[in-house]
């Protein structure tokens, strides 16, 4: 309950911290992509009871970052999963990752550099009443499980296109650690995914 009531208002939060910002940082980033799932096997998880591992699948993502200082700035970035996924054969399910980091970005060369990255933010886990379209009924159709996570990610960022030198294509990987995350397999999922963006400013 507490999550689902904090995740408005850091969201509200984050998108005024940036408007704020835009008009004196060096650099302001926005990419949207796109990506997988991976996630290794519990083998400590109870064999009476296994639950799915949470892995697979096409996850649409959007990120926005600003630099502060130098190299660092501020993160943020959600991704979900496309589709509803089945779950054990009786229900679907459909993850959501929300994340907000502290920001490093090194730079390589002069069209290359990495984006490095470490926060916290929520995993939201919705999950959807068998036989009930949503939009046949008044209010939701599914329960939401929400978990607290630690985050992790690196990519490398490329200005690929000479004649327009401010789009980039970030291959990226992304660790997540979620909190007693009891419905899948394993408390951690990696999500390999290739982002495309615009930098306004220097880069």
């Amino acid at each position: 309950m507490y999550l689902r009531r904090f995740a408005p208002i850091a969201s509200v939060c984050t998108v005024l911290l940036f408007a704020t910002l835009a008009h004196s940082q060096q650099q302001i980033d926005i990419a949207v992509g796109g990506g997988t799932t991976l996630a290794f096997k519990n083998t400590t998880a109870s064999e009476a009871l296994l639950p799915p591992q949470e892995k697979g699948g096409t996850y649409p993502s959007v990120s926005a970052d600003v630099r502060l200082k130098k190299r660092y700035g501020l993160n943020v970035e959600t991704s979900w999963k496309y589709k509803k996924a089945n779950y054990d054969g009786y229900e679907t399910y459909r993850p959501i990752f929300t994340d907000v980091n502290a920001l490093y970005q090194p730079q390589l060369r002069k069209k290359i550099g990495l984006d490095l990255m470490a926060g916290v933010g929520i995993d939201t886990n919705r999950f959807y009443l068998p036989g009930i379209n949503c939009g046949s009924i008044a209010g939701t159709c599914f329960v939401s499980s929400d978990h607290f996570m630690e985050h992790l990610s690196g990519g490398v960022r490329y200005y690929f296109w000479h004649h327009l030198p401010n789009f980039f294509v970030r291959p990226e990987i992304h660790y997540y650690h979620i909190q007693n995350n009891f419905e899948f397999h394993s408390d951690s999922v990696f999500r390999a995914a290739v982002s495309i963006g615009y930098t306004w400013g220097s880069h």
